[in-house]
């Protein structure tokens, strides 16, 4: 929980006015360092939350309020029942190493990322891909082996921004994309530095200089926001301070939506796990008022499934997991489980430690024995996502429209319901919208009555920044601190 006394002298030591920046820069905190700026081969959410729509680009990229928008392709044709798709490129666009931007890197890029050896962190994105060819330079055309109701929006993922052959061996180190920003700098546990690269193809960035600083305690961030170390905070990690930001004219509190469904995670490999009963217990056992109240300080909307409550595909599902201790304890006595002992994995987020408390809690009043491990973000990526070594976890899925990921046996949770992967199947090739929200609510329904994960909340997007600044996004439909838009006030 947070530490009062920690705060109070956290306010002791900071100033009582923020010092002032530069206006042609920002800097802006980040809980989390990536371990890679690589968005093709990774998959950190991080490392978007740096690049996306800054240093690199897709043919489409999301907008502010997630619409799908031209980004290095101008218009795309689509053919033969929705399978060849023709995409027109801008013209006049560099890499930030001065390398031309053609058709070829369109290729390149698309066909690394659906290759066989790929470490792309979506690469069912790229499954339908036949072929990619290269009608003339700012002409590209990609053949699916069937339709995809959704090839549009699934260019404008992360995972699918558009990378040089010239440079990607040492793309996660040292990125070079077609953005507005190019990389300057990177101090490994400290900050990664941009600046405006002159030859962007588009309208010229406002800002000249944009710095992520990582800093992981809340009490940390807070002070660091006080004191004016800080000008922007996306994902605000101490929503307990936020009534003092907004009581102080010099900052502003916006408060949006995210994708981030944040979710205790079941690997259904660990023996008691791949029982349902033993998973219903564990939903039931978790009262999801105390995480959001608790962790959240109020911020956040209860979930019963994998899907944004703020969709209009959305189902409530809540009452399928609502909270009954007396319930968790019966359904564990009807699957012959006692002293289940379990282990949960904390990645470093505050809503995950602190979920993880309370969690604890409410488990162990079931008679389910949890021992917790606090894990640094690379440690949880490389034991828990890659690895599958855990029983627990807790961890807000922000990718948008990810709901396909149960279908996927091999997915670090290791859920694997044949009628679900066949739903998802139909979905992808899916080209009517009616049918398309039918089959969405289905797999809602499908993953929710068979526990498959505890789903908590969704999770806010909280934003405490300079009240000078303006051009910041209220929600997140996706990975991305955008600032292509941002500027100081005069």
């Amino acid at each position: 929980m947070f530490n009062r006394l920690r705060l109070a002298a956290a306010v002791l030591l900071i100033s009582a006015a923020p010092a002032l920046a530069a206006k042609d820069s920002i800097v802006i905190g980040m809980q989390l360092e990536p371990p890679g700026l690589d968005p093709t081969s990774g998959a950190a959410a991080a490392t978007d939350e740096v690049t996306y729509a800054n240093v690199f680009q897709g043919l489409t990229r999301f907008g502010p309020e997630g619409q799908v928008e031209p980004d290095l392709a101008t218009s795309w044709d689509v053919a033969d029942g929705g399978k060849v798709w023709t995409f027109h490129l801008r013209k006049g666009v560099t890499f930030q190493d001065g390398t031309p931007f053609s058709a070829k890197d369109v290729k390149f890029s698309l066909d690394r990322a659906r290759a066989k050896e790929s470490t792309n962190a979506q690469k069912p994105l790229f499954a339908q891909i036949s072929d990619v060819a290269v009608v003339d330079p700012e002409t590209v055309k990609i053949t699916l082996s069937e339709p995809v109701g959704a090839f549009a929006a699934n260019m404008a993922w992360g995972d699918a921004q558009i990378v040089s052959e010239a440079s990607i061996k040492d793309e996660a180190t040292h990125p070079v994309g077609t953005g507005p920003f190019m990389f300057k700098d990177w101090v490994k546990g400290d900050k990664i530095d941009l600046a405006a690269y002159p030859g962007y193809w588009g309208e010229k960035p406002k800002l000249h200089g944009v710095t992520f600083k990582f800093i992981s305690d809340p009490t940390a961030a807070f002070a660091a926001m006080m004191s004016g170390d800080i000008n922007v905070f996306p994902g605000y990690p101490a929503p307990e301070t936020l009534a003092q930001f907004k009581s102080d004219p010099r900052f502003q509190v916006i408060i949006g939506e995210t994708q981030g469904e944040t979710i205790l995670a079941m690997n259904h490999r660990t023996p008691a796990l791949s029982k349902l009963k033993v998973r219903e217990a564990i939903a039931h056992a978790i009262n999801r008022k105390d995480l959001i109240e608790g962790a959240m300080f109020g911020y956040g909307t209860a979930i019963g499934t994998h899907f944004p409550p703020f969709s209009p595909d959305y189902v409530d599902l809540t009452g399928l997991s609502n909270y009954d201790p007396a319930l968790s304890k019966k359904l564990l006595d009807e699957a012959g489980v006692t002293g289940l002992k379990l282990r949960l994995a904390l990645p470093p987020p505050s809503y995950a430690r602190r979920s993880g408390q309370i969690i604890q809690a409410e488990l162990k009043a079931v008679g389910i024995d949890v021992e917790i491990t606090n894990m640094e973000w690379a440690q949880w990526l490389s034991q828990v996502f890659k690895g599958h070594d855990f029983d627990l976890t807790i961890v807000s899925h922000t990718e948008p429209n990810d709901i396909n990921i149960y279908a996927r046996p091999d997915y670090y949770f290791g859920y694997d319901n044949p009628k679900f992967q066949d739903l998802m199947k139909q979905l992808t090739v899916a080209t009517d919208k009616t049918r398309r929200d039918a089959m969405l609510k289905e797999a809602q329904t499908i993953i929710a009555k068979d526990y498959v994960n505890a789903w908590l909340f969704q999770l806010p997007r909280l934003t405490v920044a300079d009240a000078g600044i303006v051009g910041l996004w209220k929600n997140s439909p996706t990975q991305a601190n955008d600032m292509t838009a941002v500027y100081w006030k005069d």
